[in-house]
């Protein structure tokens, strides 16, 4: 149990850059094997833990994060995972306003595995105890898009580059 989760995730946020990912997990995800995947742990509620990961990830100028979560998390019933209602109801009123991608969790296990074979990878263990709980945040550029992204590319492809300043004589 670390008690500075928050710290680490501060100091590791700023290091992190597009492609490092943060997973903010349930209590049962397991600990990876892969060196480059860093497991800490936050003895605290899911949400409350995801409450404050949003806004420390939000004074993070330098990234922002694509979200997902499991496919299966609509599927799981209250008498298979009691509080699951009531999960749901305070992951939608975290998650409101952010754009959220919905995957099988396989898939988004699979993204992660091959992300963690050449980028860092945290996660950050809570106390919650519902299956399909954990939200995944895969970092991407904070002050760039794929709009221009997408322009830039065009501009190389077609040689098409920026005219430069001329200079003005006083």
């Amino acid at each position: 149990m670390n008690p500075n989760w928050e710290e680490i995730l501060k100091d590791r946020l700023q290091a992190y850059g597009h492609r490092n990912w943060l997973v903010i997990a349930d209590s049962a995800y397991p600990a990876q094997s892969r060196q480059a995947i860093e497991t800490i742990v936050a003895d605290e509620e899911q949400t409350a833990v995801l409450e404050r990961a949003f806004v420390i990830l939000g004074r993070c100028k330098h990234i922002r994060p694509n979200i997902y979560t499991d496919d299966e998390l609509r599927f799981v019933r209250e008498q298979d995972a009691p509080g699951i209602s009531s999960y749901r109801e305070k992951l939608g009123s975290l998650l409101k306003g952010h754009e959220v991608r919905v995957l099988p969790h396989e898939e988004i296990i699979s993204r992660l595995d091959r992300a963690g074979e050449l980028f860092r990878v945290l996660v950050v263990k809570t106390n919650v105890r519902i299956p399909y709980t954990s939200v995944f945040f895969e970092l991407d550029c904070g002050y760039w898009n794929a709009q221009a992204e997408k322009k830039l590319r065009a501009a190389m492809k077609s040689g098409d580059r920026p005219r430069k300043a001329r200079k003005r004589r006083l």
